[in-house]
């Protein structure tokens, strides 16, 4: 049978076929120690839970408008004004399912063929196929090693040319692990000034952040930051609501319209009763968000600590997300447990069947010198596998 070349051309996310390796040996038996996971180990809160429950029970289980339920989209413009000093409408807000899908929406709505994004590298591994699935180009600008993997506002401004549509921004960054500055934010918006670039503002790690690292919106760094600006937000990683699939988007009044016509035709509405335990998600009674980020922050300290130690690896300590981001090229062009390591996907496959440890290679992010290794596990998961890396490491 034909298959399109549209979806022959998208490859698999290397984060669902590390996954599906292990959850291979895992049923096999064998004791494997992931570190692949883009989710929280943490259950949903109850009281999410509850409210879920109650939704269905109440009999709200039908369709919704297609954008979302009043209610949510009201307590979403309350959280971004209370949280991130934004005021928006709920004309201005749309839910949708999960932040992957609000990426992959606002980019059928902006992009035209051969409209260039730019993307800074690391990247995470679907922003490039939800560019090229609507006609974009990506065009990579690689981040500074020596400065956390943070693009620069020259490095912004070089890559700008007439073709170019938006700009994509990931922080906290997934896979890196880093936090933009409010000022290092800044100097990239000016960069922007008087363009008619999009900005696309992935922000679903915002509450992630540890040590002194402030979050700021790109949206409110200035008028003009807000007027340009796409932010994409949702409920799994500070919630713990991966498979709930509910995110939403905030931006310029034109572009949710749009979006609302193609989710329509395309999904209709995130699921009913979703929406009614997020609405009361917002309101986090218990503070579980900061009692999951405290939790979040030792874990990455003692990760990266661990990971610095182990020669050769250079690994920056985490402000953000949930993700240890190592350069391991050092063993690159040797020889480990009979097996020539020459790229972050032959290091990572080794390591999977030699030593039973997931890690995800840095090729699928742009950065094939790097792995990423996911701390939403026990310190005891942390242990067990950073111990395994290093026996691998002297096979």
């Amino acid at each position: 049978m034909k298959i399109s070349q549209r979806a022959q051309a998208v490859p698999a996310s290397a984060t669902m076929l590390v996954a599906t390796r292990a959850k291979e040996m895992k049923a096999q038996g064998i004791d494997v120690v992931s570190y692949g996971a883009g989710e929280p180990d943490f259950d949903t809160p109850q009281y999410i839970k509850d409210a879920a429950i109650k939704a269905i029970n109440d009999g709200k289980t039908g369709y919704t408008a297609t954008p979302g339920i009043p209610e949510l989209k009201k307590a979403i413009c309350e959280k971004l004004k209370a949280e991130n000093n934004l005021d928006y409408t709920p004309e201005q807000i749309i839910c949708n399912i999960g932040a992957k899908h609000s990426i992959y929406e606002a980019f059928q709505a902006i992009l035209d063929d051969g409209d260039e994004v730019i993307m800074p590298a690391p990247y995470w591994v679907t922003y490039p196929e939800a560019i090229k699935l609507a006609g974009g180009t990506p065009k990579v600008i690689n981040g500074d090693p020596s400065n956390s993997y943070k693009v620069t506002p020259e490095q912004l401004k070089n890559a700008l040319t007439d073709k170019t549509a938006a700009f994509l921004l990931n922080s906290p960054n997934n896979p890196g692990g880093f936090c933009y500055t409010p000022d290092e934010l800044k100097e990239l918006a000016k960069v922007l000034e008087g363009t008619n670039v999009t900005v696309v503002s992935d922000e679903i790690y915002e509450r992630l952040v540890y040590g002194n690292t402030q979050f700021i919106s790109f949206a409110a760094l200035s008028d003009d930051a807000f007027s340009r600006t796409i932010t994409i937000n949702g409920f799994s990683k500070a919630f713990a609501m991966t498979g709930w699939r509910l995110g939403y988007t905030a931006g310029p009044l034109q572009i949710i319209k749009a979006m609302g016509k193609l989710q329509s035709h395309m999904t209709q509405n995130p699921v009913s009763f979703v929406q009614y335990a997020a609405v009361e998600a917002l309101k986090d009674p218990d503070g579980v968000v900061e009692q999951m980020r405290l939790e979040f922050e030792k874990r990455g300290g003692h990760m990266s600590k661990r990971l610095k130690a182990i020669e050769g690896f250079i690994c920056p300590e985490p402000t953000g997300a949930f993700y240890c981001f190592p350069d391991v090229s050092h063993y690159y062009g040797k020889t480990i447990g009979g097996v020539e390591i020459t790229d972050s996907m032959t290091f990572a496959q080794t390591l999977l069947e030699q030593a039973n440890v997931a890690i995800v290679p840095g090729g699928a992010f742009g950065c094939d010198n790097n792995v990423r290794l996911s701390f939403a596990c026990s310190m005891e998961q942390i242990d067990k596998g950073i111990d395994r890396i290093q026996d691998w490491l002297k096979s």
